[in-house]
């Protein structure tokens, strides 16, 4: 097949806000992304309208990548008020491709061509790059997700991992996990894993040590555990929330045998990287009984690329149409 030749256009959409970027197909490189709000525009077509003419673009494929399940034809946005038809847009737009993939999808794509420098090793040994990989991330929810080389081709494998049991594996991870599931009920690995996971993690602990403090963010606890002196119970939430992501890791390692790497996107790690590199993350990863000599040779990464969303749905639309990534 010949070479790829032009733009198109790329898209990340979020709760907050929508980020569209042009993407040459010749070599997969973005130009700056321009950030639309969600709340200030009635939809994605009229950011779509309102991109073309201010840059003058000339298009006809596009690649959307979206925080919400992709189930048919109609999308309804889970975390804003936008709604619309893949191929009623695609018609009124006159495109030739309109292709719309979940955010964790696109997430996946990206460590197929993201600059090794945007990533943080967390100890293992060197990647296969032919074999499986396994993505997860911590924001708002806990995304999963795994991809396989098939032929010549890259397929992302979505799911809803996320919302597996919680598995601990001490004593105090338990009694955790009691106390969450005295207030919840089910107790998913995403209650936890999460920027509000997180809170749950603090509030479990800190109830238990009767001193709890109310409305408490992510964001609080964080900072309450890399303040200097730390507070306490802020501190072993996010020790615990660092060793649970290695537990998680080590199971999504082991099903898929990613020799290919674990690769962690999402909000919340690089928020607090340093910390994370030195907890007992690594430690609880490999902690797999008689497979821990196995698990010890997969690398695991941290992404810390704020393009990788983009960057993914980028290598998704050039693989379709026909790129070897």
């Amino acid at each position: 097949m010949s070479k790829l030749k032009g733009y198109a256009l790329i898209g990340d959409i979020g709760g907050t806000n929508a980020r569209l970027s042009l993407l040459n197909l010749a070599d997969g490189e973005l130009t700056t992304p321009i950030i639309y709000s969600t709340s200030e525009n009635d939809s994605l077509e009229s950011c779509i309208l309102k991109f073309k003419k201010e840059t003058k673009a000339e298009f006809e494929s596009v690649c959307i990548a979206v925080a919400s399940p992709i189930t048919g034809d109609y999308i309804k946005m889970t975390n804003n008020p936008w709604e619309f038809s893949i191929s009623a847009m695609k018609t009124t737009l006159g495109l030739k491709d309109l292709i719309v993939i979940n955010d964790f999808t696109a997430m996946c794509m990206s460590v197929t061509v993201i600059d090794r420098k945007n990533l943080v090793k967390i100890g293992g040994g060197e990647p296969d790059l032919q074999a499986p990989m396994a993505v997860y991330g911590a924001g708002t929810g806990l995304g999963v997700a795994h991809l396989i080389h098939v032929g010549s081709k890259w397929i992302p494998l979505s799911g809803e991992g996320g919302h597996v049991d919680l598995a601990p594996a001490n004593i105090g991870e338990d009694m955790i996990l009691m106390a969450l599931r005295g207030r919840i009920g089910h107790v998913s690995a995403e209650r936890v894993l999460s920027g509000p996971g997180l809170v749950n993690l603090y509030e479990a602990i800190a109830m238990r040590n009767e001193r709890v403090r109310p409305n408490m963010k992510p964001s609080d606890v964080t900072a309450g555990a890399l303040a200097e002196p730390a507070d306490p119970d802020c501190l072993e939430a996010l020790n615990t929330f660092c060793r649970l992501m290695g537990r998680f890791g080590g199971n999504l390692a082991l099903t898929m045998s990613t020799f290919g790497g674990v690769y962690i996107a999402g909000g919340v790690v690089p928020r607090f990287i340093d910390f994370f590199k030195n907890s007992k993350f690594r430690e609880a990863f490999e902690d797999k009984g008689r497979f821990k000599s196995f698990l010890q040779k997969v690398p695991v990464y941290v992404i810390t690329d704020n393009l990788a969303g983009l960057r993914g749905a980028g290598a998704y639309l050039r693989q379709h149409l026909g790129a070897k990534l």
